[in-house]
């Protein structure tokens, strides 16, 4: 039998910690030949072992293909200079890293391992050419905790392992990776357990498990702790996708398709989309594009734009709300793999925007009627001052400072107006906003409950304003750092924020969690610094001599999240028209009107 010449050039690439090993064969003889192995490095990068010691502990093994047997072994750095095979099928084996060690770390912070196989046939007289990648092959784990976690916890952990080789995260660990050697293992499984006090002082343990492990994959944990009709518990999300990785670690060479969208990044209208594409197979960025549908027939065309080597991104914008969608990837016409689908969130409007159903208690009226054909204006969504049904505010000392305006409006029968009032010489703020007014503290301030329960996530407030105002007449303290003097003119504003209170951290009720005492400062919400809330809006109307604010103008108030990987649990919409009035600070002759309150979802 005629033997060939089998020449291994080897060149090991590692890119973004992919390692690869090529094998050539080179001139080959009728009868016999020369083999030679030649190295390259390109962009080597891990975190454990040096570019060399990677390459140079590596272990090559070659297998006949059909798993009879064994040919060769070597350590990379000890392949012979020449080796000769017959004519046959064979397979190449690569494994680097940890797992090739004397006695490798099962579990580790930055110790990876790799590992990769190729199939391929010496053909006589032939040169021959097979690349082999060798991927990461450990079980990867990321564990991500809940701001709610560090907020109720005086101290906390989590352990992860398989078979007692653990890791442990906490604060400083979070969000790292974790690498587990699983290779050869029967039925792998990831135990974990979360251990921490909580502030009350009591134990708190809670233990799980992740079955079928696999080899490179990434499992992404995020543990979030919340309180639901008093019992504790916890919710725990594991990603599987074998296309979500990290910036060190590549399993292939890039996959041209559709890649992973988070699902807080499909909103009411707009969700973002992605996809992976083979630059060496589709070079032109301006081919690549998004199509969407919500029948699978009529299709809409976006440009995407290159965020990266071979990543692409578009945001689809102008979507309805409640509504399911189709997505698919084109390059230069083609559609190329699967479709995949998403539903955007719901868009529900402020209850009672435009404040058309009103109900009178006593001597002044609340912003809710229980005979309206308005199913969510038939219960109390605003709060107010005045008072309610059954706990007495500003009117029970004949002060009203919420009225409706029939004779001033932009939309139906009436707007409503919040009026600075004096009482006893104290500064009664006029003031609407979602929650409850929880009771007079004496003569001296009320407590409020802000909130209503809501999970949907606005990007805007729009609504019709005036403001008349003068000089502040009225002082009695400011926040820290702000100083109110009676040459200012007064402030009047609007306010909505949106976040996960809870209630028993705020004081307040599950309906509307956060309590507010005017009469303790301490109980103020700063909305910009509250860890609780996701996200914040604004507007602040400011007096002047002209008085130029006393006309009608439409306004939207951008909703800036400062956190986008949460559901809101309440929205708190707060208008005043006087900034400082929880300071019982400003004018007493302020009036703020509002009409046509509405959310806005892009």
């Amino acid at each position: 039998m005629k033997k060939n010449l089998f020449f291994v050039a080897a060149s090991a690439v590692l890119v973004s910690s992919c390692f690869a090993v090529d094998v050539s064969f080179k001139s080959p003889s009728e009868e016999m030949g020369a083999l030679s192995v030649g190295v390259q490095m390109e962009d080597a990068y891990t975190k454990a072992m040096s570019e060399s010691e990677l390459l140079s502990s590596a272990k090559v093994n070659i297998y006949m293909a059909d798993f009879s047997g064994l040919v060769r072994s070597y350590t990379y750095s000890d392949i012979p200079a020449t080796i000769y095979l017959p004519v046959d099928t064979y397979r190449v084996d690569v494994e680097a890293g940890e797992c090739v060690k004397p006695a490798p770390a099962a579990a580790s912070w930055d110790q990876k391992s790799y590992k990769g196989s190729k199939e391929f046939s010496i053909v006589a007289g032939q040169n021959t050419s097979v690349q082999v990648e060798a991927k990461v092959n450990n079980a990867v784990t990321q564990i991500a905790f809940a701001p709610s976690v560090a907020e109720n916890f005086s101290d906390y952990s989590l352990s992860i392992g398989i078979d007692a080789n653990d890791l442990v995260y906490d604060a400083t660990t979070a969000g790292q990776s974790g690498y587990f050697i699983v290779d050869g293992l029967v039925d792998p499984s990831f135990s974990w357990t979360f251990t921490g006090t909580l502030n009350s002082g009591d134990a708190f343990t809670k233990s799980g498990t992740v079955d079928n492990v696999e080899p490179g994959k990434l499992y992404k944990m995020s543990f979030k702790y919340t309180l639901k009709d008093g019992d504790l518990t916890f919710e725990l999300l594991v990603d599987y996708g074998t296309d979500v990785f990290d910036d060190t670690i590549i399993f292939e060479p890039v996959s041209t398709g559709l890649a992973s969208t988070s699902r807080y990044e499909v909103w009411a209208a707009h969700a973002s989309v992605y996809a992976d594409v083979d630059e060496s197979e589709y070079s032109d960025p301006s081919a690549v594009k998004f199509e969407y549908s919500t029948d699978g027939s009529n299709w809409i065309s976006v440009n995407s734009t290159r965020t990266s080597e071979g990543s692409y991104k578009a945001v689809l914008t102008g979507l309805t709300p409640s509504t399911s969608y189709t997505y698919r990837l084109v390059i230069a016409g083609e559609v190329i793999g699967d479709v995949k689908d998403f539903t955007t969130e719901d868009a529900p409007a402020v209850p009672n925007g435009s404040f058309e159903n009103v109900s009178k208690v006593g001597d002044y009226y609340v912003w809710f009627d229980p005979s309206s054909s308005d199913a969510a204006s038939q219960n109390m969504w605003w709060g107010s001052g005045n008072g309610t049904s059954d706990v007495a505010g500003s009117a029970s000392m004949g002060i009203v400072i919420t009225v409706p305006d029939e004779s001033s409006k932009m939309d139906g029968a009436r707007s409503v107006c919040l009026q600075s009032r004096s009482i006893i010489g104290m500064l009664a703020a006029g003031n609407l906003f979602s929650g409850k007014f929880m009771g007079l503290v004496g003569t001296s301030g009320g407590r409020v409950a802000f909130g209503r329960p809501w999970t949907a996530r606005p990007t805007a407030l729009k609504c019709w304003v005036k403001y008349s105002t003068s000089k502040v007449n009225i002082i009695k303290s400011a926040p820290a750092g702000v100083t109110v003097t009676k040459n200012d003119y007064d402030k009047g504003m609007v306010r909505v924020a949106l976040g996960t209170w809870d209630y028993k951290q705020y004081g307040g009720t599950k309906e509307s969690p956060i309590l507010v005492n005017t009469t303790v400062p301490s109980t103020i919400i700063d909305f910009a610094n509250d860890p609780s809330t996701i996200a914040l809006g604004e507007a602040v109307f400011v007096g002047d001599e002209s008085n130029s604010t006393n006309v009608w103008k439409e306004i939207t108030i951008p909703i800036v999240y400062s956190n986008e990987n949460e559901y809101p649990t309440h929205i708190v919409i707060s208008c005043a028209s006087s900034y400082y009035g929880d300071y019982f600070t400003g004018s007493d002759s302020s009036k703020l009107w509002i009409d046509k309150m509405e959310l806005i979802y892009e």
